[in-house]
């Protein structure tokens, strides 16, 4: 066992074991704190988390299940209520029955069948007042095929930079 103290502070005790063929193990014992441990979140996060819940309905079309159901987790942490479509037709048939609004469709650029701008289109002549906001992980997405103009989130994203896309568009 080896002990490390840093200037002033309590000592922290390290041991090491190891055994030849089964590998190494650590345990670092810290000293026991009296108080509670105190949040930390970055400060440019402090405060901001708030602004971007929402209660609006989010259409959400991702043929890549792992990427679907984060994505839906997240927003529906954040308040939003996600029609989860796996593809397009999915999703247009989500667009045809749902008997609620719609707020935003948050579709995936690249899909087999119908891709993003495909839904898009269907969607958008059902429900003029939606919202879109494309995502994709292809950094050559062509510009002519949804606008320059048109919101891209690109993957992979952060739970942060999703939740601010969508409250961008919806505000």
């Amino acid at each position: 066992i080896s002990t490390l103290s840093l200037h002033d502070a309590l000592p922290i005790y390290i041991a090491c074991e190891s055994e030849l063929g089964r590998g190494t193990t650590f345990q670092v014992f810290l000293p026991r704190s009296l108080e509670p441990a105190a949040a930390v979140e970055p400060p440019e996060l402090r405060g901001s988390r708030q602004g971007l819940r929402g209660t609006e309905t989010v259409l959400l079309v991702e043929d890549e299940e792992g990427v679907r159901r984060l994505s839906r987790k997240l927003l529906e942490a954040h308040g939003y209520n996600v029609l989860e479509a796996s593809g397009g037709s999915e999703a247009i048939a989500f667009a045809e029955r749902f008997p609620g609004e719609i707020h935003l469709l948050l579709t995936d650029m690249v899909m087999p069948g119908l891709d993003g701008p495909e839904v898009a289109a269907r969607v958008q002549a059902m429900r003029p007042a939606i919202k879109i906001l494309y995502m994709s992980g292809y950094s050559d997405v062509a510009p002519d095929r949804i606008g320059a103009d048109a919101p891209l989130l690109q993957k992979p994203f952060t739970p942060d930079t999703l939740a601010r896309r969508v409250r961008e568009l919806l505000a």
